[in-house]
């Protein structure tokens, strides 16, 4: 079982000696003419090309999962550093005895404040923020910084008003900062 099929065909008179001398030389010359590489069929050339695309798809796959992996680490790390900013920069508002009313959407939601967090509220030297499921007050040089970030943080913001028009007819009337609704 060792011999070549060659060999067997002509131990058995299959073949005479001259055919098989001539088809080795043949095949030695193909090889030759090759490189030492065997011929490539048109089956195998076919599977190399399936091979291929296939690489090529999970290449393009690959790329397109890390390019998704890469946005949803850029959300998280957008989204801790708004909370440490906000966890940073809040103001404290213990003792707090005056109520700020304030709406979070359509619903209407309220924090203790003190007469001196409600003055700044009003002026707009503070804001209030949502942060996860609770409500911040914040100085008004970070609110800037949260809206570059996430604009729909920012709840209650009172922007220094811009100088009256000459043509207005109520400039001459102030309204109350102690107003409560």
């Amino acid at each position: 079982m060792a011999n070549s099929l060659q060999d067997q065909l002509l131990k058995a008179g299959l073949v005479k000696a001259q055919s098989l001398k001539q088809a080795r030389s043949t095949q030695h010359k193909q090889s030759k003419q090759s490189g030492g590489k065997s011929v490539e069929t048109t089956e195998t050339a076919e599977a190399r090309a399936a091979a291929e695309r296939a690489r090529i798809e999970k290449l393009e796959r690959d790329r397109e999962l890390n390019r998704q992996r890469q946005e949803e680490s850029a959300l998280h790390a957008a989204v801790n550093e708004i909370r440490q900013l906000i966890h940073a920069n809040r103001v404290v508002r213990d003792g707090g005895d005056l109520v700020y009313n304030f709406t979070d959407g359509v619903t209407l939601k309220r924090i203790y404040v003190n007469k001196e967090q409600q003055a700044k509220l009003v002026a707009g030297r503070l804001a209030i923020v949502r942060q996860d499921t609770f409500y911040e007050v914040i100085p008004a040089e970070i609110v800037a910084r949260v809206r570059e970030r996430d604009p729909s943080l920012v709840l209650v913001f009172n922007e220094p008003a811009a100088p009256a028009a000459e043509d207005d007819p109520y400039a001459a009337y102030q309204v109350p900062d102690d107003l409560m609704w």
